[in-house]
């Protein structure tokens, strides 16, 4: 007779229109259902629930890397979102909750497959794609933290006691984890899923080629991402011919995407859908500074915002951003970034010029968008043409507040955009409620908060 294994979930924010749950999420390590792992079925049952997770994830994570920058500005009610607006976060906000809670959450499903798969009758094949699937949403969920928090505690057990006192690690603790559990998951899931909804090996690489990047391994940011970029001599993912096209759901470029239904997609959420957020409420709109520089872009990237001049009074610029509707996909990642990935650690490596150089890696993008194409320039130049190309083209995805951080460059530009920025800003505060059920948390709260 086969073994049962038996799990408590942790709860999270999985019905996003609550509006209560999500002001005042539970704490992660509460117990809200027995789930059985008995076989490959039951298995792929709890890894769906991950997959929920990163469902859970993807606007919080656009808010930190979009809002806590230069890109959204406040233009509501909402206090967890004024407050990142006016870069005054404090220890109870929602986002920082929300985003806390679902690392964990992910964590502890992977925990438990880990745990429980190899006590049941699995073909190998099965075991290795599920675990690598599961410790690959892990390491991107440690990630997104990890850059938003700082270090932290990292969960690999299913004893609720052990999590309740866990100790936060180092940042350099937490990218080690990260990288771990993202070799670990290289080569065992299948090179091109059936849909960009699920995780495949080019999603791996695209991750490990993202984290090279924000750790400066240059020489394998540009082997991760051009392996993504050439698809082992395949045509896994191929550039849209326009812009437009590459920012709709399962396009030609798109290597991983959150997928929402109508049944759990956050589009109708309160507080975290993106398409209530941007296009119903207009609770967040495009800075000033952002409709600029698109409108000095001069090409179709400026098509994910619109104007309209009866929205235009006060501190509001008229300006929406349209890019999600609201069944829309997140897309987590997609092939532009790996050229911009390439084409940064490249530079970094003084290759600018010439047909492997930087340069032809943007001016991939920029014909793309319709824009002038640039010339080779010195490598800080071509740095800050790279940052600036970033900012344009994967604009509201959730990338610039974590840009500005790794190149060390927030500071320069965040005080030109607001006198309110100060160091305490460069990482979001560990949850108030994490602090209070976990001791041992009680004096690592990030400084300032």
């Amino acid at each position: 007779m086969k073994n049962c294994i038996y799990i408590s979930l942790v709860s999270l924010l999985l019905v996003l229109s609550a509006c209560d749950e999500l002001l005042n999420p539970k704490p992660v390590d509460l117990i809200t259902s027995d789930q059985v792992l008995t076989d490959v079925n039951s298995a792929r049952v709890l890894l769906t629930s991950a997959y929920r997770d990163l469902a859970n994830l993807g606007a919080p994570k656009i808010i930190a890397g979009d809002f806590t920058a230069d890109n959204l500005i406040h233009n509501g009610t909402f206090t967890q979102y004024r407050e990142i607006s006016s870069k005054d976060m404090s220890a109870s906000n929602g986002a920082a909750s929300a985003m806390w809670g679902v690392v964990y959450s992910m964590s502890y499903i992977a925990s438990f497959l880990n745990e429980g798969l190899p006590d049941i009758d699995i073909p190998q094949s099965e075991f290795d794609e599920i675990t690598a699937a599961a410790s690959f949403l892990r390491a991107y969920a440690y990630f997104v933290g990890a850059y938003t928090f700082g270090g932290m505690p990292i969960v690999t057990t299913t004893v609720v006691a052990d999590n309740r006192v866990i100790t936060r690690s180092s940042l350099q603790e937490t990218l080690d984890f990260v990288e771990s559990e993202l070799l670990y998951a290289l080569d065992k899931l299948p090179e091109e899923s059936f849909n960009a909804g699920e995780a495949s090996n080019g999603a791996v690489k695209a991750l490990l080629a993202r984290y090279y990047l924000y750790t400066e391994n240059w020489a394998e940011a540009e082997k991760y991402a051009t392996d993504v970029i050439d698809g082992n001599g395949t045509d896994e993912y191929t550039l849209e011919e326009n812009f437009s096209d590459a920012v709709t759901d399962f396009s030609s470029e798109s290597i991983l995407e959150i997928v929402y239904s109508a049944n759990d997609n956050p589009g109708t959420s309160t507080n975290f859908g993106l398409n209530n957020l941007f296009e119903g409420r207009r609770e967040i709109i495009p800075s000033s500074e952002m409709v600029l520089a698109l409108q000095n872009d001069g090409g179709d990237r400026k098509s994910v915002i619109e104007f309209d001049g009866k929205n235009a009074r006060g501190s509001d610029n008229g300006w929406t951003i349209t890019r999600y509707g609201p069944f829309d996909n997140i897309q987590v990642f997609r092939l532009a970034e790996m050229y911009l990935i390439r084409a940064e650690a490249r530079a970094n490596q003084d290759n600018i010029s010439g047909q492997d150089g930087a340069v032809s890696d943007v001016n991939i993008l920029r014909q793309r968008a319709g824009v002038p194409l640039i010339q080779g320039t010195s490598k800080n130049q071509m740095l800050l043409a790279i940052e600036n190309e970033r900012r344009m083209e994967l604009c509201f995805e959730g990338h610039r507040w974590y840009d500005l951080k790794r190149t060390e460059r927030s500071k320069t530009v965040m005080d030109e955009f607001t006198s309110n920025w100060t160091e305490k800003d460069e990482l979001w505060p560990i949850p108030l409620s994490e602090i209070t059920n976990n001791p041992s948390l009680k004096d690592a709260q990030n400084p300032g908060y």
